[in-house]
């Protein structure tokens, strides 16, 4: 991602996207042999940072302020020699999940628009340099480039702009900026491909979606991030060391941007997970109260917002998995399947997180409701065997204050005496069995 420059045209802009540093990420590459941890309890092909020796750039202050606090995770890709590059955040603590906070969707304005357009070679899959999007057609009349534009915010004048660059029809166009638009694959021929992927975020306590909108051509591929999503400088930053990739085409730019959206769905399983077992923790100690059946309910609709956004990504996935080249994209390479097989994958781990924290939670709400009936059980059992020394007094009380005449025991001198003896022994002897039972 770039610094914003609100008062400067698309093509200052363009040259100050030379100037600044890009914020950059941890790469970190480690051996496939290497003994690590995995950092979701899901795979052993997963890694965690751990036990690595992690060599990174600094980032500047203004920088950091551009981006936030945020955690830019990018899976890991496999290299020919036999090692593993993991794309992991700096060293900045995630935060935290707060259950009550609403769930929001981020719609913006092209406030803090941000445009970046490079062109890469075909042949080669090396970048060729940066271009502006007036440029576009210049470069889209040699077969042997194609071009990425990246879009974060964009106005309404920068969308027409690249529509009319890229000759995107009218209904993608539309569909692009609809709100709450679910995830879906569309082809609009001519070897033109519409995808749109919700993005998800946990930032200030509350997870945020967002949406991305990808137009897919033979020569092009264009980005439009809308709302809370990480910036994709990691990704074009992955496909710039990987040009050997790159030379399948835009293809290639779409598999890493889909990877990279689905591998930043499981940390937020992941803190969703934790905070699960915080709250089942609460419901066995002794201070469990409504609150906590509160939270609960909340994480669950959370839940059930987390798996709307990531299901339909899997028809996504499938599309290209199962693309024969006679279909809607002729020109879509066999090659790149494998890619998306793996990005399904990854997808898969995501919806069985999510899946895996449904069903603990329903068991942690039925657990909760059976603790709350244990506990009314238990106050119930109580007044029960109290009620039930109580009534030995007054039974006896009630049968001696009745007003007859003829009572002959009331006469007794030890009367009074042999009574009481008599009510405390059921009494004690009442108390002694309930108290040995586990009632009192």
């Amino acid at each position: 991602m770039t610094p914003p420059h609100q008062n400067k045209n698309l093509s200052e802009r363009s040259d100050d996207l030379l100037e600044h540093p890009t914020q950059t990420t941890q790469h970190v590459t480690l051996p496939l042999a290497s003994t690590l941890n995995p950092p979701h309890d899901m795979s052993t092909d997963s890694f965690t940072l751990a036990n690595a020796d992690v060599m990174y750039d600094e980032i500047t202050d203004e920088e950091l302020d551009l981006h936030g606090d945020d955690s830019y995770i990018y899976g890991e890709n496999y290299d020919d020699d036999g090692t593993v590059e993991v794309y992991a955040p700096t060293d900045v603590p995630p935060p935290e999940y707060n259950p009550e906070a609403e769930i929001t969707e981020d719609r913006f304005k092209g406030k803090n628009e941000i445009a970046n357009c490079f062109a890469y070679s075909r042949k080669s899959g090396e970048k060729i340099g940066e271009i502006k999007l007036d440029d576009v057609r210049r470069e889209l009349s040699n077969n042997n480039v194609f071009v990425w534009v990246g879009l974060h915010d964009p106005s309404i004048e920068t969308i027409r702009e690249v529509q009319e660059a890229f000759d995107l029809h009218e209904l993608a166009i539309e569909d692009a900026f609809a709100e709450h638009q679910r995830a879906k694959v569309e082809s609009y021929g001519n070897d033109s491909v519409f995808v749109v992927v919700r993005t998800a975020k946990l930032t200030e306590n509350t997870i945020r979606y967002g949406t991305t909108a990808i137009f897919m051509g033979k020569q092009y591929i264009i980005t439009i991030r809308q709302g809370a999503s990480h910036s994709y400088q990691s990704v074009r930053d992955f496909c710039h060391r990987r040009p050997e990739k790159l030379r399948l085409g835009p293809i290639f730019v779409l598999h890493a941007i889909l990877d990279f959206i689905v591998d930043n769905y499981l940390p937020i399983t992941e803190k969703l997970g934790r905070y699960l077992r915080e709250q089942e923790r609460e419901i066995f100690s002794e201070n469990f109260n409504k609150h906590t059946l509160r939270n609960l309910y909340e994480l669950k609709s959370q839940l059930v917002h987390m798996r709307a956004v990531i299901l339909p990504v899997q028809d996504i996935c499938n599309f290209f998995i199962n693309h024969k080249k006679t279909d809607l994209i002729p020109s879509f390479p066999s090659q790149a399947k494998p890619y998306f097989r793996d990005v399904n994958d990854h997808l898969l781990r995501a919806l069985d997180a999510v899946n895996g924290l449904n069903e603990m939670l329903s068991v942690a709400m039925d657990t909760y409701m059976a603790v709350v009936n244990m506990g009314q059980n238990e106050v119930v059992r109580k007044l029960a065997a109290w009620a039930g020394i109580l009534a030995v007094p007054t039974a006896v009380a009630g049968i001696y204050g009745m007003n007859f005449e003829n009572m002959p025991e009331l006469k007794m001198h030890y009367a009074y005496y042999i009574l009481l003896a008599f009510i405390l022994t059921i009494c004690f002897t009442l108390y002694y069995r309930f108290k040995k039972s586990g009632w009192l």
